[in-house]
């Protein structure tokens, strides 16, 4: 849709600096999706999932995983991937 707007010229350069837009039109699009998906994500949270605030605390704060004996989690072994096995090639 073409449409004449009147943005202020300072707030719509700094939109194209911050996320390199190298448009008006490609800046002004970013903007409106990224608040699109911020209200979004806070309708999400205000939802919370179907969760009381105790249970969101529990199932996202990591030391709710600690046991009495220590961490819930312990990794023993670095995990391997076809990244790390082109860095250190066997042998």
């Amino acid at each position: 849709m073409k449409m004449t707007m009147h943005i202020e010229e300072d707030v719509l350069e700094r939109v194209m600096m911050i996320t390199g837009a190298p448009t008006k039109t490609a800046a002004v699009k970013i903007a409106l999706n990224e608040l699109a998906r911020r209200h979004r994500m806070k309708e999400l949270f205000s939802a919370g999932l179907g969760m009381g605030a105790e249970e969101l605390r529990d199932a996202i704060d990591p030391a709710s995983y600690a046991t009495p004996d220590g961490p819930a989690l312990v990794v023993t072994e670095p995990c391997a991937s076809p990244t790390d096995a082109a860095r250190h090639p066997a042998g």
